[in-house]
């Protein structure tokens, strides 16, 4: 069994963000799901109430000796837009804000020096609004949401937003992508 690292990422409509880290050699699983909230165990339903405080987030498994923390920011702060509050795309309301849960100091100062060099460097129009808080509880979604792309490749909402995004993985992290 390899030994395996955890990070938790929020950006939008958890299918989407799923689907692209998928794609990534050393990525060992990923599962959607919820955190960020104040609601004990959520459904999918309350969740998307916006009243939950939850947002759609992903934990991704993966081996730190095929791709390192940074690795998984650059990735997750590619197929997203971090500028954007509480939307991505067609979805709106804080479950799809920007958010990186992270699961020790160690990753908080990661994320926390990779946001700010974000703005520095001024590589997007806006600043970066991701949130970058302590992930206290991750709950995992109902099954059906569980490898949703894979599960639904003719879905139209996975055409149009999930799709870009995997493609995206696949062109700009081409020396990442599983074989």
């Amino acid at each position: 069994m390899t030994n395996t690292e955890t990070a938790t990422v929020g950006g939008g409509c958890f299918w989407c963000v799923e689907a692209a880290f998928k794609e990534l050699d050393g990525v060992e699983r990923v599962t959607s799901g919820y955190a960020g909230g104040h609601a004990d165990d959520p459904t999918y339903r309350e969740v998307c109430s916006g009243n939950t405080g939850h947002a759609e987030v992903i934990q991704v498994e993966y081996d730190p000796d095929a791709l390192s923390y940074e690795d998984i920011l650059e990735i997750f702060f590619t197929v997203h837009d971090p500028t954007q509050l509480n939307r991505q795309g067609p979805d709106v309301g804080s479950q799809y804000r920007s958010i990186v849960l992270y699961h020790d100091d160690e990753q908080r100062d990661v994320v926390e020096n990779y946001v700010e060099a974000l703005d520095e460097e001024g590589g997007y129009d806006d600043e970066v609004v991701t949130e970058v808080e302590p992930l206290e509880t991750f709950y995992r979604a109902e099954e059906k949401h569980q490898d949703y792309f894979e599960k639904n490749p003719k879905d139209a909402y996975c055409s149009m937003h999930a799709q870009p995004k995997v493609e995206k993985v696949r062109e700009r992290f081409r020396e990442k992508v599983k074989a």
